[in-house]
């Protein structure tokens, strides 16, 4: 007993130690790169003209996206314009308005009634037209710059990325993988209603630190070919070290009340924590018991996603079959026979 709770404390340890500390590599992260891409120019410039060729590239500007360029565009936009444009909303224009509108008004029962009607069409007319289509725009752009960091980070490796065997198969991952990740966040959510509060709040921070892991080492296990059940499987058998890895996120989303704000709190700490985990050293020695805390969401998915697949094939098989044996004949077999 006291030797699985040693182990399970030196690997939480760990996780959180790996996830902090992974971040300072992003200052050498760029120059890693640079030197990884020079030395491999110097490999194919094996002879004259390929000699030449490489100083012609060296001689060009570098447009190719950096680390540190890539994380400065994710805190500028999701801090710097959308986080920045709900607090001045919020807690400038609204309260100034307020202030306004009372000295203009006057009477307070008067006020009070005008400024709940006035809050709530300045409030939805600010959601509808600018926090929510700005709030979709994030995540496409998050997306793409999450995926060039990781790319980046996967690159120093110097490991290639094994493709997957086909595209159809690469989509049905991530079809599967989105599913899979929604319905795990509601049984989280589910959890923190247990009766006793602090048991509740407890197993729902280590759902939201294992989902945060999984999403952190998601681009690495990709990368190197790793399919779904087996990235579940290694969260599963380690659950301790990515319960450290993913709890320093965990704790600093959950601060803000708003899901807006959490949400831009995410995208701000997301690709430090991609770096992280490219560069983390993984347990290789599995934790005295496995943590199947995924079971359930995944006979779930399966259950939806095969069925979905299933109807799916008989629909296009059933239109296929409808045209193959379609009754109508050509308008000469049609015709009628002269009388005679």
């Amino acid at each position: 007993m006291t030797d699985s709770v040693r182990a399970f404390l030196r690997n939480v340890a760990t996780g959180i130690k790996d996830s902090i500390l992974g971040i300072g590599t992003i200052s050498k992260l760029d120059a890693r790169i640079q030197q990884k891409r020079e030395e491999q120019r110097r490999r194919r410039a094996s002879g004259a003209l390929a000699q030449r060729r490489a100083q012609s590239e060296e001689r060009k500007p570098d447009n190719e996206p950096k680390v540190a360029s890539r994380i400065f565009q994710c805190c500028a936009w999701n801090g710097g314009v959308f986080w920045l444009s709900l607090f001045l909303f919020y807690r400038v224009f609204i309260p100034l308005l307020q202030t306004l509108t009372a000295k203009i008004i006057g009477d307070p029962s008067l006020h009070g009634s005008v400024w709940s009607w006035l809050e709530f069409i300045l409030t939805s007319v600010f959601s509808a037209l600018w926090v929510l289509p700005l709030f979709v725009l994030s995540k496409i752009v998050n997306a793409i710059w999450f995926q060039d960091i990781a790319d980046l980070a996967f690159e120093v490796s110097g490991c290639k990325a094994q493709p997957f065997p086909s595209v159809s198969k690469i989509i049905a991952d991530m079809l599967f993988n989105l599913l899979l990740q929604a319905l795990f966040l509601i049984q989280g959510m589910i959890v923190s209603l247990f009766p006793i509060d602090a048991i509740g709040q407890m197993v729902s921070l280590l759902h939201m630190s294992l989902l945060y892991s999984l999403y952190c080492f998601e681009y690495r296990w990709f990368n190197h070919g790793i399919e779904m059940h087996q990235r579940l499987s290694n969260i599963e058998r380690n659950w301790p070290y990515y319960f450290g890895f993913g709890l320093p996120m965990a704790l600093l989303t959950a601060l803000p009340s708003s899901y807006i704000i959490s949400g831009c709190l995410f995208s701000i700490l997301f690709p430090l924590f991609i770096i992280s985990a490219n560069e983390a050293k993984t347990p290789t020695k599995l934790y005295h018991f496995q943590l199947r805390l995924f079971s359930l969401v995944v006979l779930i998915s399966n259950k939806l996603f095969h069925k979905t697949v299933h109807l799916q094939s008989s629909l296009t098989s059933s239109i296929s079959s409808e045209r193959l044996s379609s009754p109508h004949t050509s308008p000469t077999r049609q015709r009628p026979l002269p009388s005679q």
